[in-house]
């Protein structure tokens, strides 16, 4: 089936839909940008991309990442573009793991 006439049935009785103030958003596991379109929809994509984790361990691919942050992204950057995932995704998976990236740096207290 394909993905077109999936989105077309699921698009307004999803069970991940919820509707705040006249906008729909999507609370589906992998939806990195949580917008409830054909493009960040990941129940009719065969392949999605998730920055965190989830169960059960067997349907996700895993990759942990020990480098620096900017190796980090430019890791992140290659393996989307060499696994084939959807290009437009990529910077949306970037900037999701910059933030965490970003809140794992400790906080440095300035003493006066």
């Amino acid at each position: 089936m394909s993905t077109h006439l999936q989105w077309m049935v699921v698009q307004n009785c999803l069970s991940f839909l919820t509707k705040r103030n006249k906008q729909k958003y999507s609370t589906e596991p992998n939806n990195l940008k949580a917008r409830n379109s054909f493009h960040y929809n990941t129940l009719i994509h065969c392949k999605t991309i998730r920055s965190g984790q989830r169960n059960p361990a067997m349907s996700y691919v895993r990759m942990t990442i020990n480098k620096n942050t900017k190796a980090t992204l430019s890791s992140i950057r290659h393996m989307i573009c060499k696994n084939k995932y959807q290009p437009a995704l990529r910077m949306a998976a970037i900037c999701q793991a910059s933030a965490i990236l970003q809140s794992q740096t400790p906080v440095v207290v300035k003493r006066k």
